[in-house]
């Protein structure tokens, strides 16, 4: 039987299918408009979806990308925070439409989830250009999610909100409070190093991640979320909020308002991802003590807004700006410390100097005003340029015959004494002979050794694994080592420390001068200098470079295969080549 009310709203619709004045220039018009076949067809889909004509004809459709499973702690709660999304939406008189898009789970996906970040950033595309929707919010945060989200969602072009998973509470273990990530690396070597036993090991379990979230040290996810923020494409102060305060569900549902808004000003995601926003993101990275990750990443999501972004940019303002926020792993604080200590708006006040203030964001017409009323409310976390936790940005960039297209360190995260270092080389082909053999005390390693780590690049991981940090030879550990030079082709996580040099390029997988150095070769690390050199005369090294030959292909089909066909360097952003090049991709016709 039909439904009187039903008959009678098609009806209308059928007379009014383009909806109030101004619907036709909205994107979804194309679906739902006119008196074609295919919008009577995409309307009468839409009734058996259950909606009334009134409820979406003519109104900003804004699709809600929600990274939530039930395998992803970090976003565990986004479920809930959907709800606020739309919401929101709801109330500014849009229509909001869920899609559950790919999780990237740090914690559990193997090899890595970099492996899937240009996966997700694929599926973002693809879902804003395919389907009748005018705008988006993005729903995500950790590591790999805001990177994949807002490359996708730049590549679309349309209006867009990011949404910060935000981070989890304090981690707890008898008297001391815990850093996740952080205080996992620091107590397992206390665990290797025979400190404390299986009982704290077990009290440490049920003390180092109590609430969904993500780390909430300034470890990758927290540092990506900043430079969200910093770009301009979140609700003010949003990056910060601890993921289960009430705050929280409040900005879901502002950012769901601001998206319809967005949509209606036609204010697309390009006009906000300039150059000036991208130099002022790696300002507040560098300034933060952030992750090393946020180097590829940012690189990878500036090339999607066609902005060239390098490792030299980096350094380059990395000498401009100090490290101002006090916070694991390069310091003392986390961030429910650093949120109610002013939060990113509070701490970019301290970095204005430096800032593009007349830039837009999604929620001010300037940068400038979005900053006018923000506050540092505790100058032990948030700290004043006359009391930097250092006196440059946390990360450098390395060259040299080692790392000719650059390597990265988190200095700020090292032991000082190793920041200008010489040492022989102990060589690991692979993570898993590196795990085999690392307390064999045969190797005879030594405090002054230089652990080296191939074959764990891009192409190399596969996916460059957050294999970066390597461990300390067990014997050592018990001498009370805690910190060593160990250089890969790796990343490591935000959340660790150490002295540790990444994203060594070209990778030793395809020939990278990584793959010609040998246990005993003698390496100078050289902080204050940004170089990394193999002591090694360059006519052997040419030599070992003619002998070497090329390991066989990790994958003969699948993702995979693609995988290794397309991905980049790290010093380019290890993005897929025919994703990051430039060219339009039209809109679909949807008549």
């Amino acid at each position: 039987m039909t439904d009187p009310a039903d008959t009678a709203a098609d009806t209308a619709a059928g007379t009014a299918a383009d909806g109030p004045p101004g619907a036709a220039r909205l994107r979804s018009h194309q679906w739902f408009g006119g008196g074609g076949l295919r919008a009577f067809s995409h309307r009468a889909r839409t009734r058996q979806l259950g909606y009334l004509p009134e409820e979406h004809l003519g109104k900003p459709v804004i699709a809600v990308l929600n990274t939530w499973s039930d395998v992803n702690p970090c976003h565990i709660h986004l479920r809930e925070r959907a709800q606020a999304v739309k919401r929101g939406v709801w109330q500014a008189g849009g229509f909001p439409l869920e899609f559950p898009v790919a999780t990237l789970s740090e914690t559990f996906q193997k090899p890595t989830p970099m492996l899937y970040r240009n996966l997700l950033a694929m599926e973002t595309e693809e879902l804003l250009r395919s389907y009748p929707v005018d705008g988006a919010v993005l729903m995500g945060g950790c590591d790999k999610s805001t990177p994949a989200l807002l490359m996708g969602a730049a590549s679309a072009g349309l209006p867009a909100v990011f949404v910060p998973a935000g981070p989890m509470l304090p981690g707890h273990w008898r008297r001391g409070v815990l850093g996740s990530g952080t205080d996992m690396w620091k107590y397992w070597d206390e665990r290797r190093a025979g400190l404390i036993g299986d009982a704290e090991l077990a009290e440490l379990e049920n003390g180092l991640a109590r609430s969904p979230g993500t780390c909430m040290t300034m470890g990758t996810a927290a540092t990506l979320t900043a430079a969200a923020e910093t770009l301009g494409v979140t609700v003010p102060g949003a990056s910060s909020i601890p993921a289960v305060d009430s705050g929280h569900a409040r900005m879901a549902a502002a950012s769901g308002r601001l998206s319809v808004e967005l949509v209606r000003r036609d204010l697309r995601l390009p006009a906000i991802l300039t150059r000036e926003a991208y130099e002022d993101a790696v300002a507040a990275v560098l300034a933060l003590g952030g992750s090393t990750n946020a180097v590829i990443h940012l690189i990878a999501m500036a090339g999607r807004s066609g902005v060239r972004l390098t490792l030299d940019d980096f350094d380059r303002i990395a000498r401009t700006v100090p490290v101002l926020a006090d916070l694991r792993p390069g310091g003392r604080y986390l961030m429910e410390d650093f949120h109610f200590a002013g939060g990113l708006p509070g701490f970019l006040t301290r970095i204005r100097d430096v800032l593009h203030l007349d830039r837009p964001t999604v929620a001010h017409p300037t940068l400038r005003e979005q900053l006018a009323d923000a506050l540092v409310h505790d100058s032990a976390v948030i700290r004043p340029r006359d009391r930097p936790l250092a006196a440059e940005g946390g990360v450098a960039v390395l060259r040299g015959n080692l790392c000719p297209d650059g390597a990265v360190i988190k200095h700020i995260a090292a032991e000082p004494r190793l920041l200008k270092h010489t040492g022989p080389a102990v060589v690991f082909p692979d993570y898993r002979t590196m795990q085999r053999t690392i307390d064999d005390p045969s190797l005879g390693i030594t405090p002054d050794h230089v652990l080296v780590l191939q074959n764990a690049g891009p192409r190399g991981g596969p996916g460059m694994p957050e294999y970066g940090m390597l461990p300390l030879p067990r014997h050592l550990l018990e001498q009370g080592v805690r910190d060593m030079v160990r250089i890969s082709d790796a990343r490591m996580s935000g959340t660790s420390y150490g002295a540790c040099v990444l994203h060594i390029a070209p990778e030793s997988y395809i020939g990278g001068p990584l793959a010609l150095v040998r246990s005993g070769d003698p390496i100078t690390l050289d902080v204050a200098a940004r170089t990394l050199r193999l002591e090694i005369p360059d006519a052997e090294l040419a030599r070992r470079r003619a002998a070497w030959t090329p390991p066989p292909e990790r994958y003969e089909r699948g993702y995979g295969a693609l995988y290794n066909e397309q991905i980049t360097q790290a010093d380019t952003g290890c993005d897929f080549a025919f994703l990051a090049r430039g060219g339009d991709t039209p809109d679909p016709y949807a008549g």
